[in-house]
């Protein structure tokens, strides 16, 4: 990641990515025990979600579930 304008050297904010996203549920749902078949469910679903559903409304999700 290049220092843009204003960036404190060693603050950059955090990668973001669809695919880190992915690989934290797999890892997750794996140490859970869940099975390969409801993993490759999920991690599908997430593509849907990823793509009709912005950051905001994932957060907003999170802050209001009970999980």
């Amino acid at each position: 990641m290049g220092n843009a304008f204003g960036m404190i050297p060693g603050l950059e904010p955090d990668e973001w990515s669809n695919d880190a996203c992915r690989g934290y549920v797999i890892m997750a749902m794996e140490n859970c025990g869940f099975s390969k078949k409801d993993i490759r469910r999920v991690v599908g679903q997430l593509y849907e979600v990823f793509d009709l559903n912005s950051l905001e409304d994932a957060k907003e999700k999170y802050h209001s579930s009970p999980y």
